[in-house]
């Protein structure tokens, strides 16, 4: 095994206590807030417009039924805008983690990673 393979030694880990100490610290906590100010409300929305479609599959069939062109109708069009809605909230959430969630964790990793090496 290459040393690039080995994981550091102990002596160079944060502590259990360490780890305990930065979950309390308001910089994690403001990490914590971040995330769940993004993931709340886009979870919330996305259950919302699945149960619509659900419920417009179960009690809506006429409705779903509804052709838009040939054999296309507003059910199938409906079902392949749940694959599209995903898709864009992964994008979203990538952009949001790029630009939110990482500079918060990495300063939080650097400053857990210093006082390990101090």
């Amino acid at each position: 095994m290459s040393t690039v393979d080995q994981p550091p030694p102990q002596s160079h880990l944060p502590t259990g206590e360490a780890y305990l100490a930065m979950q309390e610290s308001d910089q994690f906590q403001d990490l914590k807030r971040t995330l769940r100010r993004f993931v709340f409300p886009v979870s919330a929305f996305f259950l919302a417009w699945y149960a619509i479609y659900v419920l417009l599959g179960a009690f809506a069939h006429d409705f779903m039924a509804t052709k838009v062109w040939g054999n296309i109708n507003l059910g199938l069009i409906l079902g392949l805008l749940q694959f599209v809605t995903t898709f864009v909230i992964t994008g979203l959430y990538v952009r949001f983690a790029n630009r939110e969630l990482d500079p918060k964790a990495e300063a939080i990793r650097d400053q857990m990673e210093s006082e390990v090496s101090a």
